[in-house]
């Protein structure tokens, strides 16, 4: 049969490895900006929060980015069947610059918190459209290796990341955070446009906009019930039981809508495969614990031990260089043998351990013990990483690649919302519970930036009690990921071993 419209004979071969390396150059330039759009902000969130709208805002400035993302991801996925992958990654890049652009002019929380969904709506398109891309590139069997490039990148905007913005922060102020995403975004739009090539849409495809709506209601909705409940309002008011309700019942109608689309979000084939399924849970779970992380121990190190946004940053490397370490080492060893469900125990099972450590952190743990949890936690989560998308791509046909490659990233965007949703609302209620019953209840919550100037306005006696509260949020905060952690355990003690595949089909 001859070759379809538009189908050149590389696309017909599959790219040669020349091709594919020239390819991996605007990927990894394309992760850069999605990836520091999420890290370079992380240290500078407590002087943006103290700015713009105060403490009990700080879980929104990164919750709305993540919700956008995970609400896009499913549409992103259907374009690029649809369109072609290279295209919307194109779109993506756009949408996600001119949402940083607006981040950095913002002038109050409203409008960073408009700005940063804007971001995060680029940001899904550019989550999915990478790894679909390279799904589409490269064999299973192989992918380890090059997404393990790929998580590289990733984190080592998490650990440039957090560096940048402290300095950034410290000198020319926070807005820069935003608008040094654009000469990166741009010039991996420029050699996108020239290097990346992949076969067209192998077929018709549709976009289930019930579906997709449904499944936007439901996050929306449930992610409120986790950041109000508790805290702006009362677990069994009118307003959390509505929400949960709500999100039950937008539930139970994407069940039952991608049980009778043609082409659903999340065709309930893919969960026919217990692989898949567990991938699922492992990606949420991951995720979950990274988020947090990222956001809670600068705020940590800022707030309790009053080093400034630089230093934070710098105090995050035991955890990401732990990460980028052993994601390469995993890779590659998936990629050579072949296995994966140890690796992924493995991590599952330092990264429970680390989080229980992390939550028993106070204001007398010394830094290199910190250290030393932070670098079993990030351990734990290279063990994971690229490997869980690895297999879930390999459990599916190869027509699934890109609505697989979607799912994985909308789940861990997903457990990225909820997790940072969750741990605020935790953290949030465990300090004011703290200042009450160390004040009784003489003082609240303080409406002051969580660094270090910010806490050194404070007068002394409410420094000392304070500091001890944000202790205590963050030491919640880190039980209930260790709680996600367990979860994952579980999940990848029932992986099955199932041989990855040679070649692109």
């Amino acid at each position: 049969m001859g070759a379809t419209t538009g189908e050149t004979e590389e696309t017909r071969r599959g790219p040669g490895r020349h091709s594919v390396r020239l390819a991996l150059i605007p990927l990894l330039l394309a992760m850069l900006p999605s990836s520091l759009g999420t890290t370079i902000v992380a240290t500078s969130m407590p002087t943006i929060a103290g700015e713009l709208g105060g403490v009990a805002h700080l879980s929104w400035a990164v919750t709305s980015y993540t919700l956008a993302a995970a609400a896009s991801i499913p549409v992103w996925g259907r374009l690029g069947d649809m369109y072609g992958r290279t295209r919307w990654l194109v779109v993506a890049m756009s949408v996600f610059l001119t949402g940083s652009a607006l981040c950095g002019l913002a002038q109050d929380m409203a409008e960073l918190i408009a700005a940063r969904t804007l971001q995060g709506l680029g940001g899904g398109g550019l989550a999915v459209g990478v790894m679909a891309v390279i799904g589409e590139l490269i064999p299973p069997r192989e992918r380890g290796r090059y997404q393990g490039m790929i998580t590289s990148v990733m984190v080592f905007s998490m650990i440039v990341g957090p560096l940048i913005g402290g300095g950034i922060t410290d000198t020319v102020g926070w807005r820069w955070t935003f608008l040094v995403n654009l000469p990166v975004g741009v010039l991996a739009l420029v050699l996108i446009a020239r290097l990346v090539r992949v076969a067209g849409p192998r077929r018709q495809a549709h976009i289930d906009y019930a579906g997709a709506a449904l499944l936007v209601v439901c996050i929306v909705s449930f992610v409120l019930v986790v950041t109000w409940g508790g805290v702006k309002h009362a677990w069994g008011s009118p307003t959390i039981l509505a929400l949960a309700a709500l999100c039950a019942a937008a539930l139970a109608g994407f069940v039952h809508a991608q049980s009778r689309a043609a082409q659903p979000v999340l065709p309930p084939r893919l969960f026919r495969s217990l692989n898949f399924s567990l991938m699922s849970v492992l990606s949420f779970t991951n995720g979950f614990v990274m988020f947090g992380a990222v956001l809670y121990l600068p705020l940590y190190q800022q707030a309790v031990h009053g080093v400034s946004a630089t230093g934070s940053g710098l105090l995050l490397l035991p955890m990401l260089g732990a990460l980028v370490v052993v994601s390469q080492f995993s890779g590659r060893a998936v990629a050579r043998t072949g296995r994966y469900k140890a690796l992924q125990v493995s991590g599952a099972a330092a990264m429970l351990a680390g989080t229980l450590l992390l939550s028993r952190m106070d204001t007398h743990t010394p830094r290199p013990a910190a250290a030393l949890f932070m670098t079993l936690l990030g351990a734990g989560m290279g063990f994971l990483g690229q490997n869980v998308m690895t297999v879930a791509q390999n459990s599916v046909t190869a027509q699934d690649v890109g609505v697989a490659s979607a799912a994985m990233t909308l789940f861990r965007t997903l457990g990225q919302s909820v997790g940072v949703a969750a741990m605020g609302t935790l953290f949030n209620s465990r300090v004011r519970e703290v200042m009450a019953r160390q004040t009784h209840g003489a003082a609240s919550l303080p409406d002051t930036r969580l660094d270090a100037q910010g806490m050194n306005r404070l007068e002394a006696g409410m420094r000392t009690v304070y500091r001890g509260a944000v202790a205590q949020g963050v030491q919640g905060a880190f039980l209930l990921a260790s709680l996600a952690a367990g979860l994952a355990l579980l999940s990848a003690l029932l992986v099955r071993e199932v041989p990855l595949r040679t070649d692109r089909t």
